[in-house]
């Protein structure tokens, strides 16, 4: 079995403000992605002031290793209002990323990039940080767009949040989660007993493999 980890943040933030705005290096995550057995990984950047430049520098990485990673293009759902269309083309047509990512921290996801996602046919993982009402509105809004939910609908011990979008896994067959930073077993069991591993840990790329988290 192909093992793809969809979560992996890659190259310089430009906000300093902490580790996750600040430097995502590659070198030590290989070792352990290698100990681990996952072939391929999915890279998007670190948080930006300007996701176009820093998409590019994932895609320098991507080109790096074509074998090794897959791309997803970041985007600021109201910084980058009216330029996704522009951006993700980019994205898809020169770097060969295959999805879209967002993240609440930054903005509430839009329908100008579900609309993009569902026009280049592209998953996109965006991160709810708790907030999982919204799953409801893109399960039914775009059932023809595959939605990853990270962290189980929120990072680290939220287990209300990540209790909640294992139902909306059941019921939404576009849903999908990722396992990072996902801390309970108890839960991490749960949502295996209930959704199974089809879309509890992974999602179909379009290109015939399939992530799963690490």
């Amino acid at each position: 079995m192909l093992i793809i980890d969809c979560h992996c943040h890659a190259g310089k933030g430009d906000g300093l403000t902490g580790p996750w705005d600040t430097d995502a290096p590659l070198a030590a995550y290989l070792k352990w992605a290698q100990e681990a057995g996952i072939q391929k990984t999915v890279l998007f950047a670190a948080f930006h002031s300007d996701y176009a430049a820093a998409n590019r520098q994932v895609a320098r990485l991507v080109r790096q290793s074509p074998e090794r990673f897959y791309g997803f293009a970041f985007v600021h759902a109201q910084r980058d209002r009216g330029r996704v269309l522009e951006m993700v083309g980019t994205a898809v047509q020169q770097y060969g990323f295959v999805g879209i990512k967002c993240h609440r921290y930054d903005a509430r996801i839009s329908r100008e990039i579900c609309d993009v996602a569902r026009a280049f046919r592209l998953p996109v993982l965006y991160d709810v940080v708790g907030e999982i009402s919204v799953v409801e509105l893109l399960g039914e809004q775009y059932p023809d767009v595959n939605f990853i939910i990270p962290h189980l609908g929120s990072f680290s011990d939220d287990w209300r949040a990540q209790s909640g979008l294992i139902d909306q896994l059941v019921r939404f067959p576009n849903i999908y989660t990722d396992t990072s930073g996902v801390r309970r077993f108890d839960i991490l069991q749960r949502a295996l007993d209930r959704v199974g591993p089809a879309n509890s840990c992974s999602v179909p790329t379009g290109r015939g493999c399939t992530l799963a988290s690490s």
